[in-house]
């Protein structure tokens, strides 16, 4: 069994300052550390569940947080960006047999965590077909493409609440729910037993019930903080400014959805 990991920082346990999200700032190596404890459980849990060969994304700012000395043997990382379309699933594809996410976090326009956003501080919102999206639904779409079910979600409360209104037998854990300019978390141990527990359980199920449909036509909307922004993303081939902040992309293959996503943002 092959299995993909994503792994995002703002939505492991104890994290509640985007300080603690960044390199220059003494306390990020308490929660790079964290991060990785969290994606080495997640390991631990595919092993148990039959896993041979483990990919992970580290999909967090720089793509370079975790400390590879700390997975297991089977296990591959991918540090950085490459300018890919998948993004936060790079070299995702038919071969896996599960997509698995760890650190995922609330989405732009929400209040479930004090760090909650899409992709970049520069958007106040990110809409698919009318609605708000997280990192969580882009990247599940993502996996769509592929066929990989989407098993596995550790994160705020919010995009744990968010997952099953997509997936209805995706298996989250919630390590935190934010409170304004705070968040309550659970200890980071427990985060870890938890997350490794639940990942083994999912590997073990029905995973073909945690594919996801693709709609059949998209309508991207990406709302900018900065009008200017707006403006010169509008140039993208394809996309049009809908207002003096939001740049509009229709398209039937989301593929290029994703691939406007790169450029525009």
């Amino acid at each position: 069994m092959k299995i993909y990991i994503s792994a995002d920082i703002e939505g492991i346990a104890g994290i509640s300052h985007w300080d603690e999200a960044r390199k220059a700032h003494a306390t990020y190596q308490e929660f790079r550390a964290e991060m990785t404890e969290e994606v080495a459980a997640a390991c631990d849990g595919a092993i148990g569940a039959g896993a041979k060969e483990i990919l992970i994304k580290d999909a967090h700012d720089t793509g370079r947080n975790i400390i590879a000395g700390r997975l297991p043997d089977c296990a591959r990382l991918i540090r950085g960006w490459s300018g890919h379309p998948l993004a936060m699933v790079q070299e995702l594809d038919e071969s896996f047999a599960a997509l698995v996410l760890i650190g995922y976090h609330s989405k732009a326009g929400t209040q479930d965590n004090p760090l909650a956003h899409t992709l970049t501080l520069q958007i106040a919102s990110l809409r698919l077909n009318g609605e708000l999206c997280s990192e969580f639904r882009l990247h599940s779409y993502a996996a769509a493409l592929y066929g990989v079910p989407v098993v596995f979600i550790s994160g705020d409360k919010g995009i744990c609440a968010e997952a099953p209104q997509l997936i209805p037998s995706i298996r989250p854990v919630a390590v935190s729910e934010g409170r304004g300019a705070s968040t309550i978390s659970i200890a980071p141990a427990l985060a870890q037993r938890l997350i490794r527990e639940g990942v083994g359980a999912a590997l073990q199920g029905d995973l073909s019930r945690c594919r996801v449909k693709l709609p059949e036509s998209f309508v991207l909307e990406m709302t900018y903080a900065n009008p200017i922004d707006a403006y010169r993303k509008a140039w993208y081939p394809g996309a049009t400014q809908s207002g003096p902040q939001t740049v509009r992309f229709e398209s039937r293959d989301y593929f290029e959805v994703l691939r406007a996503i790169r450029f525009i943002m």
